[in-house]
C-alpha cells in the first residue's frame, strides 16, 4: 500500500484512484490513511468482510487500494536502457512470477515482461508476492518472446535462457567475464522448462550449477542466482 501510495507521490503510475479501509485499519495505519487524502484518494469506509471479498486471502490487512495499471509499452520500458532485464515466457504460478519481480526489483533490473501465455501480474497473489515491487520498475505485459528478444539485441543487449540442462553453466559465464554486459533473463514455467523454439531464439542457454545432491532449483531461486550473478558482474564492470 505504501509502496502504491509512494508512486503517487512521484507522480507516476500507478495513480491510486480509492482506498477501501475497515475501522480497524483506519485506526492502525493512520499515516496511510493521511497520506491517501493529502494526494486526493477517495477513502471508503467498508466492513472486514467487504475488504475480505476485495483482497482475496485469507487475512486481509483491513486495507485494499483500487489503482490504475501500471504496465508500459516495450519501447518505453526500453527507453531506459536497463543493463539488467527479465522475459517471463509461459510461468504460470503468480506467486512464482510475482517473487521474480521482486527479485529483479532487489538486483536492480530496469524491466520485467511477461510473456503473452503468462500470467497476469495483476492476479492478487502475484501482487502480494511482489510485495511492492510491482510498482518499483517497467512492467510489460503481453510480448511475443522471439519479437522481445529481437527488440531487445536491437538495443544492444545479450539475451541468456535459463535452462537447466545447457551446457553452459553459469558460474563459467561469471568467471569469462560474460556476465558484465547488458543481459536479459529468460525464464520459463517451471514444471516443463523452456521449449526448444523459445531456447533457439536466444544467444545461449545457461543453467545453475547443482553442487549437492538438489535435483533442481524452483524458478524463483534459479531467478535469484541469475539475476544476482549478473547484477555483480556489472557492478564490478562499472
Amino acid at each position: 500500500m505504501r509502496e502504491a501510495l509512494g508512486a503517487s507521490t512521484k507522480g507516476a503510475s500507478p495513480r491510486v484512484r480509492e482506498l477501501f479501509v475497515t475501522a480497524q485499519a483506519r485506526a492502525r495505519h493512520r499515516d496511510i490513511v493521511e497520506r491517501a487524502h493529502a494526494l486526493g484518494v477517495v477513502v471508503r469506509q467498508a466492513s472486514g468482510r467487504v475488504v475480505a471479498e476485495l483482497s482475496e486471502t485469507v487475512t486481509p490487512q483491513g486495507l485494499v487500494a483500487v489503482c490504475d495499471p501500471i504496465d508500459v509499452p516495450l519501447d518505453v520500458a526500453l527507453g531506459g536502457q536497463p543493463r539488467l532485464s527479465v522475459l517471463l515466457a509461459a510461468v504460470r504460478d503468480p506467486g512464482n512470477a510475482g517473487t521474480v519481480v521482486r527479485t529483479a526489483d532487489a538486483a536492480g533490473a530496469g524491466l520485467v515482461a511477461f510473456s503473452d501465455s503468462s500470467v497476469d501480474p495483476y492476479n492478487g497473489k502475484c501482487v502480494r508476492a511482489s510485495a511492492g515491487s510491482l510498482f518499483h520498475l517497467p512492467i510489460v505485459l503481453g510480448v511475443s518472446v522471439p519479437a522481445t528478444v529481437g527488440r531487445l539485441r536491437e538495443n544492444g543487449v545479450q539475451v541468456f535462457a535459463a535452462d537447466g540442462a545447457a551446457a553452459d553453466d553459469l558460474d563459467d559465464l561469471e568467471r569469462a567475464g560474460d556476465l558484465a554486459r547488458p543481459t536479459a533473463w529468460i525464464f520459463g514455467n517451471e514444471a516443463w522448462g523452456l521449449p526448444a523454439d523459445i531456447l533457439a531464439v536466444a544467444d545461449r542457454a545457461v543453467r545453475v550449477p547443482i553442487h549437492g545432491r538438489a535435483e533442481s532449483l524452483n524458478l524463483a531461486a534459479a531467478a535469484a542466482v541469475c539475476l544476482y550473478a549478473s547484477a555483480r558482474a556489472q557492478r564490478a564492470a562499472r
